[in-house]
């Protein structure tokens, strides 16, 4: 049955509309999933709440370990890959990843990039073979079909695709990229505009964005990816 990974990034740790300086991407993410499991209450859930509990960054000693071969770790170098092990096992388990995140000052928050520098793990989520300099790298995540469902809060207005700030988002597109070295293509892209506008510019944005999910949501549902999983199960 598809499983689901959904990861919230925001540093507000409410809702918006509900808890004071709540947060939109919280809504958009919960929304998705709760609509989800409203239809498939039989698939299965991973929630990780980077926002609040942030990945630790990576330091020399990550790096040594990771770029050393697993047979020839010292048990400290396990220790250190522990929670970058429980992370890519996360994302390695997940048919559907669900990302509510805010731009934050044109780009990801901080919490997001330490997890995406934890799962970019060579020989776990990307082999890297340098006996081929032109083309070193396989994504190990392409070994099945798997989508990343990408929501977004943000404060100004155009930032998205075709946007007069298009050229200042860079969430979207670095995640996207991320994602798809490690095999990850099939991305979904829902935002909400205008928090710092408020009013109706804000309200038109949700209701945009939350009937998208809903869209999304049945879209998914209906894939044969998604099909065969349950058949499966």
């Amino acid at each position: 049955m598809p499983h689901i990974l959904q990861l919230d990034a925001s540093a507000r740790p409410g809702f918006a509309g509900k808890d004071l300086h709540g947060s939109h991407s919280r809504n958009l993410s919960q929304r998705f999933v709760s609509q989800w499991l409203a239809q498939r209450p039989q698939d299965t859930t991973t929630y990780r709440d980077i926002g609040q509990h942030p990945p630790a960054c990576i330091s020399h000693d990550w790096i040594a370990a990771s770029f050393t071969p697993e047979a020839q770790r010292e048990p400290w170098m396990h220790e250190t890959l522990a929670e970058s092990n429980q992370l890519a096992d996360e994302l390695i388990a997940a048919d559907i990843l669900v990302i509510g995140v805010p731009l934050y000052n044109f780009g990801m928050p901080a919490t997001l990039k330490a997890w995406i520098d934890q799962i970019v793990r060579p020989g776990k989520t990307v082999d890297i073979d340098t006996s081929k300099p032109e083309d070193p790298y396989t994504p190990l995540l392409a070994d099945r079909p798997r989508h990343a469902v990408i929501l977004t809060a943000r404060g100004g207005v155009g930032f998205g695709p075709g946007g007069e700030l298009e050229a200042l988002n860079h969430l979207e597109p670095a995640l996207i990229t991320a994602l798809g070295f490690l095999g990850i293509t099939q991305i979904h892209q829902i935002a909400i505009e205008g928090q710092e506008h408020g009013g109706e510019v804000l309200a038109n944005s949700v209701a945009q964005a939350n009937a998208a999910v809903d869209a999304l949501v049945q879209q998914l549902q209906q894939t044969p990816q998604t099909a065969r999983l349950a058949e499966t199960a």
